[in-house]
């Protein structure tokens, strides 16, 4: 077997020993991943600190208490003002699957009408089983939510473990990244350093991107529906804004529950028509312009990749899994990337790849062969 034929089943192995040992303790990552993207957002700024004469150490403790300090007061100045709207839409919830229903049972209604019974009953059987996978797939990634991060003892570790492994990885965020450097192999070292550098732009991309992005829609959303007369249109603009760090999910559970208020709030076509127009610009603005110009072309991923990555980061590791699914899917899709550029280039994808290095190879020994009678002329 080859040397690189050893080198990828190393890295493969590796990847899927990493892969088994992350599904293992998946329990316990929450407060751990949650640390990792902190110090990785914050190290940027505590590298400038440290060049400007402050220790690495205090650097990163001022920037974690900076950054908790923050967190509190927009806590403090949100949840009062929104207090009252999340207690109103939490006590409509259950009118708001009642009018889900009824409005359901209006439209297979109307096309018993127009549609055979037969169609009519495959249609109803349809969407009973497709409202049964989704009721279950969100109910389960809510008990996710609740097991792994609303849990008594992980809002401990969320609160006490989670600032603690932020400041320990800013602290040595520098010794981590040159002691793994020190470990890449040197004969692909620049390779691996540029793959590397790829993929932190992306992650840099993504994060800022798409903070931006859940700012931005939480404001319009909550702004856009209060204006509309819906009751606890901010509440529901800023769960938008929140639930937008997962594609779909986000803008999916805000339009079925606008939907549901101003369906019990008003009952009226004029106001389900209204919300809709909201949510079809909001959508028109997010896929057309936000997007784009606020996290550009840097992560290359396809909407069916996307959906893929959100099931399959759910299916692997549950609620952490389900947030750290597109930045592991955008950096898959870097390395994947990399290696169909190798693919293509190799004499696997085309055989006169390995004819033309056969030839530059010949040719480059008979340069050398050439050179050494040359010098032996010249030495005789």
């Amino acid at each position: 077997m080859s040397a690189r034929a050893y080198r990828v089943l190393f890295w493969f192995g590796l990847l899927l020993l990493v892969i088994v040992a992350l599904g293992l303790v998946q329990a316990i990552l929450m407060p751990f991943a949650t640390g990792f993207a902190i110090a990785y957002i914050l190290a940027p700024a505590a590298s400038r600190l440290e060049r400007r004469g402050v220790r690495r150490g205090l650097a990163g403790l001022c920037l974690v208490v900076l950054f908790l300090l923050g967190l509190a007061s927009i806590l403090v100045i949100l949840v009062p003002l929104i207090q009252g709207q999340i207690v109103q839409l939490i006590t409509r919830v259950p009118s708001l699957v009642h009018a889900l229903q009824d409005q359901l049972g209006r439209l297979i209604l109307l096309l018993q009408e127009h549609l055979p019974a037969e169609d009519v009953g495959k249609l109803r059987d349809l969407l009973s089983a497709k409202l049964a996978e989704a009721v279950t797939w969100l109910a389960g990634l809510a008990q996710g939510m609740i097991t792994s991060s609303l849990a008594i003892l992980n809002i401990l570790s969320l609160v006490v473990v989670t600032p603690i492994v932020t400041f320990f990885l800013l602290r040595d965020w520098e010794k981590m990244v040159a002691q793994v450097d020190a470990y890449l192999p040197r004969q692909s070292l620049e390779t691996v350093r540029g793959q590397a550098r790829l993929v932190s732009d992306t992650l840099v991309g993504y994060i800022h991107g798409q903070a931006l992005v859940c700012l931005i829609l939480a404001a319009y959303y909550g702004i856009a529906l209060t204006l509309a007369g819906l009751a606890s249109g901010i509440a529901l603009g800023l769960l938008i804004g929140v639930l937008a760090i997962i594609p779909i999910l986000g803008v999916a559970t805000g339009f079925i529950l606008a939907l549901g208020l101003a369906a019990s709030q008003y009952g009226t076509g004029s106001a389900i028509m209204t919300v809709c127009g909201i949510f079809a610009v909001g959508q028109l603005a997010e896929a057309n312009f936000l997007t784009p110009k606020l996290m550009g072309d840097r992560i290359h991923l396809h909407p069916v990749w996307v959906i893929f990555a959100l099931f399959a980061g759910g299916a692997l590791y549950g609620f952490v899994g389900v947030l750290v699914a597109v930045p592991a899917a955008a950096v898959i899709g870097v390395l994947a990337r990399f290696l169909l550029s190798l693919y293509r280039d190799s004499s696997l994808y085309d055989a006169r790849q390995s004819e033309s290095e056969s030839e530059s190879e010949s040719e480059s020994e008979s340069e050398s062969d050439s050179e050494t009678v040359t010098n032996f002329t010249r030495v005789r």
